[in-house]
């Protein structure tokens, strides 16, 4: 009995101390480390560095790592680093690592495959206020499967109304879905999901652009340069797509003003 009372107390010591030893090395080459310099600076890859060197199989520290490659374009590196941490940490990083192809190295394939997965393995889940199935939608979107963007959205805001309400529908979701509908030419659709994405953000400039497209396939010109010249002065005051990420990455569809003033009936400087 005091062997095996011993024994225990070995393995609780052995557990405990493994445990431990990750937390002080993610304190010492982290927190008090890598996040004491900003990512871009040779101190921040210096102690996630060290880090690793102390163990290799923490999944943060290699998250980190890929951190600033992401924001510098350096996307095959960023992926590389990036998928050890979904190899140690898999529940954790699958989904991210699916969000971070969508939305910074645009292989939209692959990010499809690593959120069905982690939907898949871990259940219905979110990124940056957006669940998988918005991100998966915007990859067909991208992909120019238009229908299949539309089915999966779709579903999704069917989900969504269900469980939480139509309120709980975000006005980019709204945005999307109205983007969706003016790649199908449901130019009457598109209208309906700009207007209602704009009930919720009222100088968002990209559904006022896109709902002013879908007034000039319709024939109606002149409400059309209203709301595109309302547009190009909302988006001058900052209005448009404000996701975190939107500051380094410019997301699917947002207007770029360099060329979207010359489809604006009668533009002129």
């Amino acid at each position: 009995m005091k062997r095996i009372t011993t024994l225990l107390l070995l393995l609780t010591f052995s557990f405990g101390f493994s445990q431990t030893s990750q937390e002080i090395i993610i304190e010492k080459y982290l927190t008090n480390g890598a996040y004491k310099n900003h990512y871009t600076t040779h101190g921040w890859e210096d102690n996630i560095n060290q880090g690793i060197e102390k163990d290799s199989t923490i999944a943060e520290l290699w998250q980190n790592k890929a951190l600033p490659y992401w924001k510098m374009k350096k996307y095959d590196v960023a992926v590389s680093c990036y998928d050890k941490a979904v190899f140690y940490d898999r529940k954790n990083y699958l989904g991210r690592r699916g969000y971070l192809k969508c939305i910074f190295q645009k292989d939209y394939k692959s990010a499809i495959a690593d959120m069905e997965a982690a939907e898949k393995e871990f259940g219905y889940g979110y990124q940056n206020d957006h669940s998988y199935p918005f991100y998966i939608s915007l990859c067909y979107l991208q992909l120019n499967d238009f229908k299949k963007a539309e089915q999966v959205l779709q579903k999704d805001f069917d989900k969504t109304v269900k469980e939480r309400g139509k309120t709980w529908i975000h006005f980019l979701d709204l945005f999307y879905m109205g983007i969706i509908q003016y790649e199908l030419r449901k130019y009457d659709n598109a209208i309906y999901y700009f207007d209602r994405a704009l009930a919720e953000y009222t100088e968002f400039s990209d559904a006022e652009y896109y709902k002013g497209l879908c007034l000039i396939q319709k024939g109606d010109k002149s409400k059309a340069e209203a709301i595109m010249l309302k547009a190009k002065k909302d988006f001058e005051r900052g209005f448009t797509i404000n996701e975190d990420d939107s500051f380094y990455e410019p997301y699917p569809y947002k207007v770029n003003w360099h060329m979207a003033k010359w489809t604006i009936p009668n533009y002129k400087e």
